[in-house]
This record gives C-alpha cells, structure tokens and sequence, in this order.
C-alpha cells in the first residue's frame, strides 16, 4: 500500500495547474459514479489529478491509482476501497479501468458496500457499460475527453485565450470572428503546427520524439486496448496492423471492401468489424452517407483517420485534401453527428454541408444547395459562406 500512496503523492507534485481541458468544467463531478472515457495520450490522468489538487485541501480524503500497479497482482479494487474508506476516504480516483479483469462486477460491488464512496474511472474510449449491471449502468455519468482542440492549442501555446464556439455561430458570424482573432494572433503558423502534432497534449513534452511516442501510443491501442475490450484474437490484433498500414498507403480512403478483405485475407464481415474497433478505439472515424444507419457491419462511405496527427504519423505522404477534411472532421465530430454527402465533403447533424479545398476553392460543387458552405484552408479571413478552415477548432 506504501507503493501505491507513493505513487499517488509523486504525481500530485509533478502535476501543473496552468491549464484544464475544455471537459472539466462539463463534468458534474459530485455524481457519485463518473466514467471518463478517452483515447490513450489525450489527458484523462492529468484532469483527474488537477481535480484532487483544485478540490481537496485534506489530500487523503482523495485517492488516485492507475489500475495496471503492479499492486493490484495480488490485491484486489475491493481492499483498496476498503482500506481507503475505513480511513476515512470519500474519493477513488481508478485510472485505466480496462486493464483490470472484471472490474465492471468489482466497481458495482464497491458502489453498492460503500455508499458514502464517490468513484470516477478513467478508461479506453471503447469502454463499455454492459446494460445488466444495475444500478451501474444505469447512474453514472459518462463523458468523453477528445484530443486538443485548435483553440486548446493556442492556449496551451499561450497564443491566445479564445472563447468555444457555437456551429452556428461560426456559420453565421465567421467574419467578425476571425477578423477580431486574426488581429490579435497570426493563426495560419499555428495552425500548421497543430495540424502536424497538436491534438494530443504530450507534444509538448516529447519535442521531436513526438513521433515516435504516437507510435507507442498506436500500438499500445492495438496491441492492449483492442484486445482487452474488444475481445478478439491475436490474429486479428496483427489483421489491424495490416489494416491501418493499408489505410495509409491509400489516400483518399474511399472503402474497397473486397480489396481490404484480400490483402487481409478475412472476411467481409471480419473486416467491418475491425473497423468499428478501431473507429471506437479513436484511431479511425467512419463516415456513412446520410441515409444510411451506422453499425458494425454497415460498410462506411469513407474511413478516415481519427485526427490529423495520426494520419502524419502514419501516412507516407499525407494528401493535402484528406489532411483538411480530416482535421474538419475531428472538430465537428464533437458535438456533431457527421455524414456523407452526396454533393460536397462532409454533412452535420443532416443540415450543413461543407466543401473542404484551399484557398482558391469556389462554389460549383455545391451551388444552389441550402445551408452549404466553402471552408477554405491557408485562409485567415472569409466571406459571405467561405469560411476559414481554422475556425473550426474554436467548437470545443
């Protein structure tokens, strides 16, 4: 136990109070059971210990662990709430929640023998509530931690302090809006920067080994989160390998379902079922047309990588249109349901329509269409219903 307090007192020390993601002040956190979901690397831990600093004056009242201690070897959740609550304890803090075997049935048990116990988890975003675990499932509060938005970034860079926008805000009023921000900030070298390796915090302290650290955080994905929730073979944790390389190597990602299940050697409904693992692990984002339903075997229109960061990671040579409608699909997603569009690029919520290009792009390919818009990279200000591509990073 020594270990784990030891633990917990050395990340308190090294954590910075400076700056809290866009979610902390959406979460309610007197609920007394709060899943937050997330992918690897985008800052569940840290919040979690920014809010044990921020609201906790006597510390041990608070408990933080990281459910994959090698403590947990030979204990169990349960004597680490039964210790911390005979210790007067009001607050576990278990990060990682899907590295341990059984906790859905091990948290419920905890939930129901310690009533004055209040539980926050951290896990994959492909965790899930299975719907016959009671009361779990049915009182707590489950959010989802996104990587950084473009308008973070520029925080965390100390580059502006930007309000979050409204969709239709931005669609209404882009041009007051980026006139009074691009005043203040030269947004576009920002905004290259981020495009490259801003979504996930730790750019800032990996420099030029960023790189190599989400590539760790890829196969870390793979190899632990896919397996451990999804609940699938090795041979198929090596079949996803396969598949992201093969997503890579092809620019644009217009789906070829029977090319995929050749190169690997599975079948049709094997390789959607990938997919949708590897859409909910956060490392792809599948995009159906508007009037079709989304689910495991329902082929996508297009996949597309999660967020840009990936697709530099991953992608040989990145195709300057896929990089663009994949940024604009990684901060519309947020609070958006998004589609594909018979006409133009992307569809939100089954109303707007946007057609991605760089700064020259016109209106042809969606004129005489209502409610549909031009979003125009290397931009800093638009007109009328050209909007600036950057723009789309301040939703969140």
């Amino acid at each position: 136990m020594d270990r784990i307090f030891k633990t917990y007192g050395r990340l308190l020390a090294g954590t910075e109070l400076g700056f809290t993601r866009y979610l902390y002040d959406q979460i309610n956190w007197d609920n007394r059971l709060i899943i937050i979901k997330g992918a690897r690397g985008v800052g569940k831990t840290t919040m979690l210990l920014q809010h044990i600093l921020k609201t906790f004056a006597n510390r041990q009242k608070a408990l933080y662990v990281s459910l994959d201690h090698i403590w947990f070897s030979n204990h169990s959740v349960m004597d680490l709430a039964e210790y911390h609550y005979v210790h007067g304890g009001t607050h576990l803090f278990l990060d990682e929640v899907h590295k341990y075997m059984g906790w859905q049935q091990e948290i419920k048990n905890i939930y129901d023998s310690y009533p004055g116990l209040h539980l926050v988890l951290t896990g994959s975003s492909m965790l899930k509530i299975e719907d016959g675990f009671g009361d779990l499932s049915r009182r707590h509060r489950q959010y989802t931690l996104e990587g950084l938005s473009f308008r973070e970034y520029l925080e965390l860079e100390q580059a502006a302090h930007l309000p979050v926008l409204s969709l239709e805000t931005i669609l209404a009023d882009h041009f007051t809006m980026a006139s009074q921000i691009a005043s203040a900030v030269k947004v576009l070298p920002y905004f290259e920067k981020y495009i490259e390796t801003g979504y996930y915090p730790f750019y800032r302290e990996e420099g030029d080994g960023f790189g190599d650290r989400l590539l760790q955080v890829i196969d870390s994905i793979v190899t632990g989160e896919i397996p451990a929730v999804g609940n699938i073979e090795y041979d198929s944790v090596y079949k996803a390998k396969t598949l992201l390389a093969v997503l890579a190597e092809s620019s644009p990602y217009t789906l070829n379902i029977s090319a995929l299940c050749n190169a690997l050697h599975s079948s049709r409904n094997n390789v959607l079922k990938l997919l949708d693992l590897m859409d909910k692990a956060a490392l792809v984002r599948r995009l159906y047309a508007a009037d079709e339903g989304m689910n495991m075997l329902t082929k996508p229109e297009k996949v597309l990588f999660h967020n840009t960061n990936l697709m530099y990671c991953l992608t040989p040579k990145t195709s300057v249109g896929t990089l663009r409608e994949t940024y604009l699909a990684s901060q519309l997603a947020v609070g958006h349901q998004l589609s594909m569009p018979e006409q133009g690029d992307l569809v939100a919520d089954g109303k707007w329509l946007f057609e991605v290009g760089g700064k020259s792009k016109g209106f042809s390919q969606i004129k005489g269409i209502e409610n549909s818009f031009v979003v125009s990279d290397n931009i800093e200000i638009g007109y009328d219903t050209k909007i600036p591509l950057w723009l789309f990073g301040l939703l969140y």
